[in-house]
C-alpha cells in the first residue's frame, strides 16, 4: 500500500475536487447575478477547477481565473479545452498568490467565492490580500465574497473531541479508473488562532476490497467573525454596501455564510 503526504490542493487533491466539493447552495448563480450586473471582464481570486468560472463564462461574462495551485489550474485548462470556442474565448486562466498578484490591470467586479478566503491563515496575509486586491479594482469597483460564519457550537466541538474522531466525508467513483474512493477528514481547532486544521484521507479501494493507496491531504482554514471581517474591509479601503447570511439574499444570521459586497472607496 502506498502512503504519501501532499499539500493542499496538491495533485490528488486536485483530482478528485470536483467529485467532492459543490460549493454552497446557490452561490454559482449569485456569483452569476453579481457579474451581469457589472462591467466585465471580471477577476476571480481562488478559482481553482472552474467550477464558478465556468458557469460565468457560459453565461456571457468575461472572466479571469486566479489560484495559487497548479494542479487546480490543470484541471481547469483541460476542463477549457473541452469548452466551446465562443466559452473558451471569455476565460483566461492565471497563476498567482492573492497576497501578492499582480496583473497589472483593473476591474470593476472581483469574486472570491466558496470561502477561498479562509485559506489566509492570519490577520496579516487577510490585510495584504485585501489590499492587492484593492489596487486591481477600478474607482468604485465592488468586491464579492463569502466566507463560513463562525457556529461556536461545531468550534466547540472541534476544540475537543472532534480532533480524535475520523468522519467519513464522501464515497465516489475515481474517474480516470473507476476504484471506488473514501474521503475521511479529522479536524481540530485553535481558538485562539480562530484556525481550524484538517487532515483529509483519500484511499482508493479496488473491487476486491484492497487498499490501494492513502494519500494524506493537509488543510488550514482561519475563521473571522462578523464585526472582525468588517474592520478588515474598513482598514484596507473599502465600504461594506451588504452582508447576507445566504445565497438567496436572506439577512445575516438567518444562514451559515458572511456575503460581503463591498466597494472600493479610497
Amino acid at each position: 500500500m502506498l502512503e504519501r503526504k501532499q499539500q493542499e490542493y496538491d495533485k490528488t487533491a486536485a483530482k478528485y475536487y470536483d467529485w467532492n466539493s459543490h460549493g454552497v447552495e446557490g452561490d454559482v448563480g449569485f456569483y452569476i447575478e453579481e457579474a451581469k450586473g457589472s462591467e466585465t471582464p471580471a477577476l476571480e481570486v481562488g478559482c481553482g477547477t472552474g467550477r464558478v468560472l465556468f458557469p460565468l463564462a457560459e453565461a456571457g461574462v468575461e472572466v479571469v481565473g486566479l489560484d495559487c495551485a497548479a494542479h487546480m489550474l490543470g484541471v481547469a485548462r483541460r476542463k477549457l479545452s473541452k469548452l466551446h470556442e465562443q466559452v473558451q474565448s471569455r476565460i483566461e486562466l492565471v497563476q498567482g498568490d492573492m497576497r501578492n498578484f499582480s496583473l497589472r490591470r483593473q476591474f470593476a467586479l472581483i469574486i472570491i467565492p466558496y470561502r477561498s478566503f479562509q485559506h489566509l491563515v492570519t490577520p496579516k496575509d487577510q490585510r495584504r490580500a485585501l489590499s492587492v486586491i484593492h489596487t486591481h479594482l477600478t474607482d468604485g469597483g465592488r468586491l464579492v465574497f463569502n466566507i463560513a460564519d463562525p457556529d461556536v457550537r461545531t468550534m466547540s466541538y472541534y476544540q475537543t473531541n472532534a480532533s480524535q474522531i475520523a468522519h467519513k466525508e464522501a464515497e465516489f467513483a475515481d474517474p480516470s479508473n473507476g476504484n471506488r474512493v473514501i474521503e475521511w477528514a479529522v479536524r481540530g481547532y485553535d481558538p485562539d488562532l480562530q484556525v481550524l486544521d484538517q487532515d483529509t484521507v483519500f484511499e482508493e479501494i479496488n473491487d476486491r476490497g484492497q487498499v490501494l493507496t492513502k494519500t494524506y491531504v493537509p488543510l488550514r482554514l482561519r475563521y473571522t467573525h462578523r464585526y472582525e471581517m468588517r474592520y478588515l474591509l474598513e482598514l484596507t479601503g473599502y465600504k461594506v454596501e451588504q452582508l447576507y447570511g445566504g445565497f438567496d439574499r436572506r439577512p445575516f444570521g438567518q444562514g451559515g455564510e458572511q456575503i460581503w459586497l463591498a466597494r472600493k472607496t479610497s
